[in-house]
């Protein structure tokens, strides 16, 4: 029995890896056929319109209005994929940007997901706490979404006019909540993050550039912090 014990105790470490690099392998597989089907779906009906039915506006139109997009969000396609992935790892990413939402929906059900059953963001069990918080919310999400497709303007016009009001707040209350549980544990982090919050949105920051600075600036400002931590500790 002991010989037993010891042998299932040395072998588990290897035979946790091999689990989780198959786990990993098939959230490609099923991440890059799901993404690249959305993708094709979401490419043919303007095909589809433009030479099937003979309603093409012109490439001029198109790429002028491709350019003005990509001069506001294109640093998005880049800064978001880079800063989200060490919260909701291979699959979780995946499956955020399939579903959407990803601010307001994914990384607060992650991170709040991960912080009930104390997970720690980049670790195995952080992974999968964020997949299981995504799908969830994701499942939960798209079922209010067709009961609000169906019935969601009627209930939405029989609201009061001082509780639609409120609506234009959900999205900072889940902004702030999510900074809050973060700035519990690193104060210090918290103030910086806010403080290079309010630059960004009154300073001279083009809106194009303003996520990536609150990003980048919050993250070389711990780094910096978290160095001079250590100097001080070794001298």
């Amino acid at each position: 029995m002991v010989v037993l014990e010891r042998h299932t105790t040395d072998a588990s470490p290897t035979k946790s890896e091999e689990n989780f690099a198959t786990f990993h392998s098939q959230a490609h597989f099923w991440g890059r056929l799901t993404i690249w089907s959305v993708i094709i779906c979401t490419i043919a009906l303007p095909l589809y319109l433009s030479f099937g039915l003979g309603y093409h506006p012109g490439w001029s139109v198109i790429l002028t209005g491709f350019l003005s997009y990509g001069a506001v969000v294109s640093i998005i396609w880049f800064v978001e994929p880079i800063s989200y992935y060490p919260i909701l790892g291979v699959s979780g990413t995946y499956l955020a940007f399939l579903t959407g939402n990803i601010g307001n929906m994914c990384l607060p059900s992650a991170s709040i997901a991960q912080s009930i059953v104390k997970a720690e963001p980049g670790t195995r069990k952080g992974e999968v706490t964020a997949t299981l918080a995504i799908s969830a919310a994701s499942i939960v999400n798209t079922t209010m979404l067709i009961a609000v497709i169906l019935g969601g303007s009627y209930l939405i016009n029989a609201l009061p006019e001082s509780i639609r009001a409120s609506f234009s707040f959900v999205l900072p209350a889940i902004f702030g909540g999510v900074l809050a549980q973060f700035a519990l544990k690193k104060p210090v982090w918290g103030i910086g993050a806010i403080g290079l919050g309010i630059f960004a949105a009154l300073g001279p920051i083009p809106p194009s550039f303003q996520t990536f600075i609150c990003i980048a600036g919050t993250v070389l400002f711990a780094v910096i912090l978290e160095k001079m931590k250590a100097s001080e500790q070794t001298s």
